[in-house]
């Protein structure tokens, strides 16, 4: 089946070091599917946490269509659909200092929504620098 990038969280993959990815599932209401599939979806300041033994993912916007006559929140926070060795894994790794996890992207795979998640590093400032700096000595080595 063809696979379908529907959001793309591009301050993480800017600003964070990405050390670990993982595809998972999201548990969803019948609206919101519709939603994500017409593309009313972002992934801007959202997170995913641990919360007994589960992952959630916080802070996801989903846009409620006006028919829907609900007091559900659009940036609920959302089940994340895991293998328990995986929760397990991820779940260690987030306790060292300094990582977290966030959402990379929501696309379809098999005509099912997934989101990829990634254990990241927020970069080093003075890094960024020097590979800007390389980046326009190289750009700047190719006009001559």
């Amino acid at each position: 089946m063809e696979e379908k990038v529907i959001s793309v969280n591009k301050k993480v993959l800017r600003d964070f070091e990405i050390l670990d990815k993982l595809e998972v599932g999201i548990e969803l209401k019948g609206f919101e599917v519709k939603s994500i599939r017409e593309g009313k979806v972002s992934l801007d300041g959202a997170y995913v946490k641990e919360s007994n033994g589960e992952f959630y993912i916080y802070k996801m916007f989903v846009q409620i269509p006006p028919s829907i006559h609900t007091n559900i929140s659009e940036k609920r926070k959302r089940k994340l659909l895991m293998h328990k060795n995986e929760i397990i894994r991820w779940s260690t790794r987030v306790k060292e200092r300094g990582l977290t996890i966030l959402p990379i992207d929501v696309h379809t795979a098999n005509n099912r929504i997934k989101l990829t998640i990634a254990l990241v590093r927020k970069k080093v400032l003075h890094g960024n620098k020097k590979k800007l700096e390389e980046k326009i000595a190289k750009r700047e080595m190719r006009k001559y």
